[in-house]
């Protein structure tokens, strides 16, 4: 079985129910807004939020994506860079916990969250604290972290980390490792596509998109291009929402429905999704095959709140696997 290490911004993920929407005021945050924030507004958000319902969980799309690996009993790994808080310490217990080897670089300091307010109405409003999560260099990951594994799963908003991103890549090509990276966001391939253009078909072999990441990728729509990015890639995964998902390697391209599900949060959807791939890879299934498992585990996702399944799904997830590769 393939192992399996996964670099990602560490970011726990803060739920917070609001009594009033007083609370957004006071700390200048417009409501329903998805913001990027500094030190100083965490810090208003870590005074009031004492008295508030509140929810954690170890977030970051590559950490999610590493958590359901380990529950389908592949070897995964997390590489990331946490404060030295109670939230850091929290994120690296429930990430050990989960299965996964933890390799953290620690710095003084706060580490990186992931904030969603929850009004009384329902209305969500984010507010992302990047913190040491976006300060992860290349020489902060040892070699011998790296040689374990045989595939190293990249989140694609590292791109914007110019000590990290393409210093990690070239030594894990140099160490003879598949790369599997995914676009994360349809803004990272506007923002960087020069960089992207350059540096997919020199160094990844597995491709992961959703829908509007891969047409402004490609300019082309959906189904021409998953076979485009084939060429440029060993595999090319993309996500296409409720019409299901298509994987092409090769000659070969295949299209698997979304799942029959009772939709209620699409969060995790994609991390999910990538778990089911990659871990059908990692056991030599065919590629419709591992379409399938990734389409079995983004269902079970939606039917829940957050980009976690429910522990109690996992058996019956496992049989299902087992009946798709045989």
């Amino acid at each position: 079985m393939m192992k399996i290490l996964g670099i990602g911004n560490a970011l726990l993920d803060i739920l917070l129910t609001l009594e009033s929407d007083e609370t957004l005021r006071r700390m200048g945050m417009a409501k329903g807004a998805m913001d990027l924030i500094d030190e100083s507004q965490m810090l208003a958000i870590h005074r009031v939020q004492a008295g508030l319902e509140r929810h954690e969980a170890p977030g970051g799309s590559v950490c999610n994506t590493m958590r359901a690996l380990a529950k389908l009993n592949v070897a995964a790994g997390y590489v990331g860079k946490i404060g030295s808080d109670d939230a850091g310490r929290f994120y690296e217990q429930a990430v050990r916990q989960a299965g996964v080897a933890p390799y953290f670089v620690r710095v003084e300091g706060i580490s990186g969250c992931s904030t969603v307010l929850v009004s009384p109405d329902g209305e969500r409003t984010m507010a992302t604290f990047l913190g040491p999560a976006a300060t992860l260099s290349a020489d902060e990951i040892r070699d011998d972290t790296l040689r374990p594994y045989d595939c190293v799963y990249v989140e694609g908003y590292l791109i914007s980390n110019e000590a990290l991103f393409l210093p990690i890549l070239h030594r894990i090509r140099r160490l003879g490792l598949k790369i599997a990276l995914n676009l994360s966001n349809f803004n990272i391939v506007n923002d960087f596509s020069e960089l992207l253009h350059r540096v997919i078909p020199e160094y990844v072999d597995i491709l992961f998109s959703n829908e509007r990441e891969a047409e402004a990728y490609t300019g082309t729509d959906a189904a021409v291009a998953v076979r485009e990015i084939a060429k440029q890639v060993d595999i090319s995964v993309v996500t296409i929402g409720e019409k299901g998902a298509l994987a092409a390697s090769g000659d070969t391209c295949v299209h698997v429905p979304a799942p029959a599900c009772n939709p209620l949060d699409t969060t995790g959807a994609g991390d999910n999704f990538a778990a089911g791939f990659l871990y059908g890879l990692s056991v030599g299934a065919s590629l419709k095959q591992s379409a399938c498992i990734g389409s079995l585990l983004s269902g079970y996702v939606i039917e829940t709140f957050g980009p976690q399944i429910p522990a109690d799904r996992w058996h019956e997830i496992k049989l299902k696997v087992k009946e798709y590769i045989g």
